[in-house]
């Protein structure tokens, strides 16, 4: 038996060292999903048995890989423990307004409401508030996140003093949904708000820095390309994508296009490819330099420092990340004659980012990138002798060339949407039919009309000469705006599904790892899971009913409805996030039979429910809970009497302590029943998130910013 084991081992050869990733990923994935905070004894055990069979048995391959499979998930599982424990505590916040001053770390452009009125994003460091309690405090170690509407723009650097309203980090939406809190946890913010005045400036700076250039640079390219045009020509060049509008976001998705809003891999590479060739071709241009010059290593090199500034320009964003380090890596291959682009240089790229920053295997924008590249160099190295034998017979013949080059953009899509999709299921609830077909026009016409001349203005900029290449830019943006707005409009642009559970994205990411680094026949049975991962969706019932955070907002459930009931303008992202959970079609409750304004009457699956959607935050109306009520499920957006004679009772009260709520009628997870022990089950965010240091108890608004003592 492990002799065959061996053997199986032996035949995937180096296509072992792709699973490291994985194996590290696993550990941090079980970090993660504990419902309580696991101290570091939990994991070193494992860890050291790992270790001591790999050092023991490193003669034998079972026993090394073993070891690997011990000792990689325990490294992980302890280094995501690690970073959660060195982030700073989340500060207490002022409950109203507050005058606070701070420096602006970056600055992003939203466009102007007027000719005299700007629109900015800011991002504030060294916080301080200036209030009777807070008087002495230290500066805030995390950042704040402010919108503003001023008379002038302010620029990175600047030390400001302004009047805002804060909050912290809210809570999921739903039991199960995004998590806020999680993320503004481990990227250091401490809260969003909005500046209610016009700020003072205390010092201005006067050092250059990148966060100013981008700032200079996206209001360049505003004067130059308004409008839509411009913003698009921002995201690209400087990494400022807040003057998107709604509206193009949502066509862009819509047609499979929204990769092109997001500085990745594919701006990056079309940045460098331009470098290259047109570097290499003036080497060669000149014989004597062309025949005693290694031009191609010159190019690469070149190539490779200019899209490290591009990265850094853009932001360094994770995606950009990630590609600049594959192409620092097929860089060196290329020096050495090396293959350029392999499965290895990927997984020690998605190893050197997990081990820096475990938290990014939750991150879309990383699961994306990673399945997008890796299914490209599984594809096409599988593809690889059918591809050239094509390139030979199609040799001479334009018409055949171009047809070639058609086909190799029309797979390239394929692949890589092909193994994006279920994460754009998992992550937006939307499926695009027709991205292959945008994606042979859109790449093309990026490739040659918008990042080239992009580049181009960048370097023109300095001399003032910028405004005719941006113009060129915009006309090949404005052509993919307009190939992006048609193609929403077609039909089935965009098909809405309910989200994939976690455990399904999981399941999809194993196999798909299966399918691209698994050697031999036995690759196709990693289909199995990849295709029980995308039908996840269907395992997983839509709760009956559905309470926010706040108790602001109750929908329930009926004939493939989400009936919403009365709420305001703050509830409207819980009711659109529920809405692309769940993919359901929302109506208001009081259209309902049996619903009127003040709440609802009902009988759902044989259930009675009864609504209060009655705020009774003066305390005159207080929710009734009849005695007729003790086989119903009573949900209550002001407080319940105690006691309250009911099957299952949601108020107030009841969300303040364990946050949004959802009722399934299915067995499921159930964290919390009723207390008759059947019937429908009660799941909170609290239940479902469990203890977790980003987790606040019941009441906790933070760590107060107590000044440092005296010294005698």
């Amino acid at each position: 038996m492990m002799g065959g084991i061996e053997a199986i081992l032996f035949r995937q050869g180096r296509a072992l060292f792709g699973w490291m990733p994985v194996l590290w990923a696993a550990g941090v994935l079980l970090y993660f999903q504990l419902r309580y905070e696991p101290g570091w004894q939990s994991a070193c055990p494992i860890a050291v048995l790992g270790g001591t069979v790999l050092c023991a048995g490193w003669r034998r391959i079972g026993s090394r890989v073993a070891g690997f499979v011990l000792l990689l998930p325990a490294l992980g599982f302890l280094d995501a423990s690690w970073q959660a424990h060195r982030q700073t505590p989340m500060p207490a916040l002022p409950s109203l307004s507050v005058v606070l001053s701070g420096t602006i770390r970056d600055v992003r452009d939203l466009g102007r409401e007027s000719p005299d009125l700007f629109r900015q994003r800011l991002v504030v460091a060294d916080a301080v508030f200036e209030t009777g309690v807070d008087a002495g405090m230290s500066p805030l170690q995390r950042r704040l996140l402010l919108s503003l509407r001023s008379e002038r723009p302010l620029s990175p650097g600047d030390r400001i003093r302004a009047r805002a309203l804060l909050h912290p980090p809210s809570p999921p939406f739903y039991p199960g949904g995004r998590d806020p809190q999680r993320r503004a946890w481990f990227d250091g913010t401490a809260g969003t708000g909005r500046i209610l005045n016009e700020p003072v400036l205390i010092a201005q700076t006067t050092r250059r820095n990148p966060d100013l250039w981008r700032a200079a640079i996206a209001r360049h390219i505003g004067e130059t390309l308004p409008g839509q045009d411009g913003a698009i020509a921002a995201t690209l060049l400087a990494g400022h994508d807040e003057g998107i509008s709604r509206e193009t976001r949502a066509s862009f998705a819509a047609s499979g296009l929204a990769h092109i809003l997001a500085v990745a891999g594919l701006h990056l590479g079309l940045v460098m490819g331009a470098v290259f060739v047109a570097l290499r071709q003036c080497l060669v241009f000149w014989p004597r330099i062309g025949l005693r010059l290694p031009c191609r290593e010159i190019a690469a090199l070149v190539a490779l420092a200019v899209g490290a500034g591009y990265v850094l320009l853009t932001g360094a964003h994770l995606p950009a990340l990630r590609s600049l380090g594959m192409a620092g890596l097929a860089t060196c291959a290329l020096l050495a004659s090396r293959r350029v682009l392999s499965m290895r240089s990927l997984a020690i790229v998605a190893l050197l980012l997990l081990i820096v920053s475990p938290v990014l295997v939750l991150d879309l924008s990383f699961q994306m990138s990673f399945a997008a590249v890796m299914a490209l160099i599984a594809g096409y190295d599988v593809l690889r002798p059918v591809l050239r034998r094509d390139a030979e017979r199609f040799r001479g013949r334009t018409s055949r060339r171009i047809l070639h080059h058609v086909g190799l953009l029309a797979l390239t899509s394929a692949l890589a949407g092909g193994a994006t999709l279920p994460l754009v299921m998992a992550g937006f609830g939307t499926v695009q039919p027709w991205f292959i077909l945008a994606n042979l026009v859109a790449v093309p016409l990026a490739g040659i009309c918008v990042m080239p001349f992009g580049l181009l203005s960048l370097l023109a900029m300095s001399f003032g000469l910028a405004s005719v290449p941006l113009t060129i830019m915009g006309l090949g943006i404005r052509a993919i705006r307009f190939l992006a707005d048609h193609v929403a409009q077609s039909p089935f642009a965009t098909v809405s599904v309910p989200l994939m559970p976690g455990w399904g994205i999981a399941l999809y990411m194993a196999g798909l790892a299966g399918l691209c680094l698994w050697r031999g026949k036995a690759r196709g049975l990693f289909l199995l899971p990849v295709s029980g991962a995308v039908l996840s969706f269907l395992f997983v019932a839509p709760p009956l009913v559905l309470v926010s955070p706040d108790a602001g907002l109750i929908a329930f459930r009926d004939g493939g409805v989400l009936h919403a009931g009365p709420h305001g303008a703050l509830e409207t992202p819980v009711l659109e996030a529920w809405q692309r959970a769940f993919a359901l079609p929302v109506r208001p409750a009081a259209a309902h039979r049996g619903c009127t304004g003040e709440g609802c009457k009902l009988v759902l699956d044989g259930y009675p429910l009864i609504l209060h959607f009655a705020d009774g935050r003066s305390g005159a109306d207080r929710s009734p809970c009849p005695p007729s009520a003790s086989r119903a499920i009573v949900i209550s957006r002001s407080p319940l009497p105690e006691p309250c004679p009911s099957r299952l009772s949601v108020d107030r009260f009841t969300v303040w302590r364990n946050g949004a709520v959802a009722l399934y009628l299915h067995d499921g997870d159930p964290h919390e029943r009723d207390p008759h022990g059947n019937g429908p089950v009660m799941v909170s965010d609290r239940s479902w998130r469990g203890t977790r240091l980003w987790v606040p108890p019941p009441g906790y608004r933070g760590k107060p910013n107590l000044p440092l003592a005296r010294t005698e």
